[in-house]
């Protein structure tokens, strides 16, 4: 977290068809909200929110960052985020909120990992013992869609289900790193709906999960990363997912089975995790498979909102 004074009256430099605003005069304590966004043009840019859900420092509009994207921003590491931190308090390029639509805050990452089983009150619902390691599966990129995009039934499945994560992004490259290294690796969190498709994770394919979970739009991802050293404790953050406004889920992150430090140290024995990784982290009970006494799945027209306190909150629709 860092401190700036914001001026009064600065002279405002524009991306061309990006509509510009100057801030006024005030003090504040920000946290570093990561976004992507498109404005009224198409344009897509990178930027960083001034509060959850508030205008949006366009990043890229002063040419002082050499990335096209959030991911080649993570990558530069420090340096960008030293850049980052000298455009926002300059009090330039800074875009209304209502000019802007939010895209996911990474679209294109190497990989999308996922651990499951990984609340111990999710394993007492199933009545299923806690695991001894982690349980890992994956999505792709095509799954990932925005903060407020729609969610896409497909037609071949009837079991379609809610799942509100956690998602931990990869700050920098790392192989076979130890637990008490592992939070030097991680950039920050966002949040994800894990939409499922029981029928096909459960019942068909073989068990196998992964067409379950990998179905286009099946990772909502947003509204924005929140940089590690702007949350207070991310294993202790509460989680919720409300469908059409009823809670399905209210757990606390304290209720993971394993935290950052060793998901990532686990993961990365078995492969290199790059910069923009995203490792989602898993979900609380309430999901509409395991409801009593039956069970409950989505349905079109259905609004679902996934919330985790420090970090924001999703809306998508299914259609």
């Amino acid at each position: 977290m860092f401190s700036l004074l914001i001026k009064h009256s600065v002279k405002v430099l524009c991306r061309p068809n990006v509509q510009c605003v100057s801030f006024q005069t005030r003090q504040f304590n920000e946290k570093m909200r990561f976004v992507q966004f498109a404005s009224d043009n198409g344009k897509e840019s990178v930027g960083v929110e001034l509060e959850n859900g508030g205008d949006v420092v366009d990043l890229l509009a002063s040419g002082k960052l050499q990335c096209g994207n959030m991911v080649e921003f993570i990558k530069g590491g420090q340096h960008n985020l030293d850049i980052a931190k000298s455009i926002i308090s300059s009090g330039q390029n800074v875009v209304k909120r209502s000019s802007i639509h939010l895209l996911a805050p990474i679209t294109n990452p190497e990989k999308v990992l996922c651990v499951g089983m990984n609340y111990v009150d999710h394993c007492a619902e199933q009545n299923q013992p806690v695991p001894t390691e982690p349980v890992i599966f994956n999505k792709f990129a095509n799954c990932i869609v925005g903060p407020t995009d729609n969610i896409i039934y497909p037609d071949i499945t009837n079991e379609l289900d809610w799942e509100v994560e956690l998602v931990i992004i990869i700050g920098k490259s790392c192989k076979n790193v130890k637990e008490c290294d592992a939070m030097d690796y991680v950039f920050g969190y966002t949040v994800a709906h894990d939409v499922s498709a029981r029928d096909w994770q459960m019942k068909r394919n073989g068990k196998q999960w992964l067409l379950g979970k990998a179905m286009d739009t099946f990772c909502p991802l947003g509204p924005a990363i929140v940089t590690k050293d702007s949350i207070s404790d991310p294993h202790n953050l509460g989680i919720r997912c409300r469908v059409n406004k009823e809670t399905m889920q209210d757990s606390n992150t304290t209720q993971l089975v394993f935290k950052t430090d060793a998901i990532v140290a686990y993961i990365s024995q078995f492969m290199t995790l790059q910069a923009g990784d995203l490792i989602l982290t898993g979900t609380p009970p309430g999901v509409g498979v395991f409801r009593k006494p039956n069970p409950i799945f989505l349905k079109r027209g259905d609004v679902v909102e996934c919330e985790i306190d420090e970090i924001g909150t999703i809306t998508n629709k299914v259609v």
